[in-house]
């Protein structure tokens, strides 16, 4: 068993609702491959519900992919994911569980820092992840849902962010 402390993360001037969300170009990793692709090109499409979180083998994003999964939101919008973790290990993910989505590539947390919700991990010097975050984009990138955590571990209401996407999609 982990043994973990809830922590408060610090204060965030993140994307808020009405803002537009940060566009950037990262590897984009899907079941079969992976190609740098720009977060506009994916709004250009539609909305999309971007979801922040830690690497791929902690509990929190298991905890989310699985929530995700169980609310069905990867049926009504494009869902994707963000983090700091490689290509390898979100092609796992995704193939381990089963996750409908297609995720991020962000290892040096660039995109953390665009969004201001870097979680730099206490003892890892030098090892900064993303909080837990979620931002319902439309095709203008202007933010119609925002929630990012303010503490360690949190996490979304997700019947709140099934609403978000059933008003938006």
């Amino acid at each position: 068993m982990v043994d973990f402390e809830v922590v408060d993360l610090p204060a965030s001037d993140h994307p808020a609702v009405g803002d537009t969300a940060p566009d950037f170009t990262r590897p984009l990793v899907d079941e079969e491959y992976w190609e740098d692709v720009a977060l506009s090109d994916l709004t250009d499409e539609g909305p999309v519900l971007l979801l922040f979180h830690p690497m791929d083998g902690a509990f929190p994003a298991t905890y989310l992919w699985n929530a995700v999964r169980d609310h069905g939101l990867p049926e009504q919008i494009q869902v994707v994911g963000v983090s700091i973790s490689s290509p390898y290990e979100h092609k796992t993910l995704l193939a381990e569980r089963d996750v409908d989505a297609r995720l991020y590539s962000d290892p040096g947390a660039g995109v953390a820092e665009a969004y201001d919700i870097e979680n730099p991990l206490d003892g890892m010097t030098g090892v900064t992840e993303h909080r837990p975050a979620v931002f319902l984009v439309d095709g203008d990138r202007t933010v119609q849902y925002a929630w990012v955590a303010q503490e360690w571990p949190e996490f979304p209401d997700y019947d709140d962010v099934a609403d978000a996407v059933a008003e938006h999609a």
